[in-house]
């Protein structure tokens, strides 16, 4: 086994809960036995993430709230720094912070933002890691990179964890995949986007032969800290079902056959033995431990995630 860690999973809310408030979602989320809440960072869909995390972790006690995933080129760390570390203060501890390069070419378009080609992104996002982790640190902190200046500044307030919340990396690329398993806490294992868009190209990059090169990347990275890694899956598509004909509809959406689609980490369909089964395989192949379920599934999910995790 890569990572004997126990099983845990959050949920991605996009939208509340139907029939619920946003805050009602996030104490829902947390009665169901969900780790983490997770919030996206696109323009398109979703509340602000900094207020609305700000908001879960105040009327909730033992749910962490995470962001999945910050797009760097949105905020300067300096700033971003201040927020993250004031809403770990307000959660006691309980924050998960994502970064990220940014993918989504609409919210590019959209906004007016410049989208960089992916090497200066990347870059763009290793001193934004190490200018948020530098300000979480005691004392000082002065900074000279290619995209930031820092001098002489002592962050405040100081986060609640000492040394700041934990980072979440996602990524699915050699030189993304490689940095992350060096410096982040939490590495999602994901497929490349070249596109901008979430296409077929994606879907073949999430299959089994793929994956096994992306975590050889990770280890790569990691070296001796491999195994102190937690590695996340983000599942693009989630459902509980025993009918053969709902996998072969869901598999040709994202452009491949049945087998290659449940075969996939980044997808969980089938009937609850089958997806209890996956999930553990796929922790003894890869050593996914921590997986994200989109909002919609999160009542039907809830049963099992219970059966999996011992809540």
């Amino acid at each position: 086994m890569a990572h004997p860690r126990r099983l845990r999973f959050a949920v991605e809310l996009h939208d509340p809960l139907p029939g619920r408030s946003w805050l009602d979602s996030a104490r829902e989320i947390e009665q169901l036995g969900y780790s983490t809440v997770f919030l996206p960072d696109h323009f398109d869909e979703g509340p602000g993430p900094l207020a609305a995390a700000s908001a879960f972790a105040a009327v909730t006690t033992t749910l962490n709230v995470g962001l999945l995933v910050l797009d760097c080129d949105f905020r300067h760390p300096v700033v971003l720094a201040r927020e993250l570390a004031t809403i770990d203060q307000i959660s006691e501890g309980r924050l998960e912070v994502g970064l990220g390069a940014g993918w989504k070419r609409l919210d590019y378009l959209r906004s007016g933002i410049t989208m960089d080609r992916p090497g200066i992104r990347v870059s763009r996002l290793q001193e934004h890691a190490a200018v948020l982790r530098g300000l979480w640190a005691d004392g000082e902190f002065s900074f000279s990179g290619e995209h930031y200046q820092v001098a002489d500044l002592d962050g405040t307030p100081a986060p609640f964890r000492p040394g700041g919340p934990p980072i979440l990396v996602g990524g699915g690329a050699p030189r993304l995949l490689r940095w992350a398993g060096a410096t982040a806490d939490i590495v999602g294992v994901n497929a490349s986007i070249h596109s901008g868009e979430i296409d077929a190209d994606a879907a073949l990059d999430a299959l089994p032969d793929r994956i096994d090169q992306k975590i050889a990347w990770v280890r790569e990275g990691a070296g001796d800290r491999f195994d102190d890694l937690e590695l996340n899956a983000w599942l693009a598509a989630v459902e509980l079902t025993d009918d053969p004909a709902v996998i072969e509809a869901m598999a040709a959406l994202f452009g491949t056959d049945a087998d290659s689609f449940s075969s996939s980490p980044l997808a969980l369909v089938g009937s609850p033995g089958d997806v209890a089964e996956r999930l553990v395989e796929r922790r003894d192949r890869w050593g996914y431990s921590y997986h994200v379920i989109p909002g919609p599934q999160a009542h039907a999910m809830a049963p099992l995630v219970a059966a999996l995790t011992g809540t």
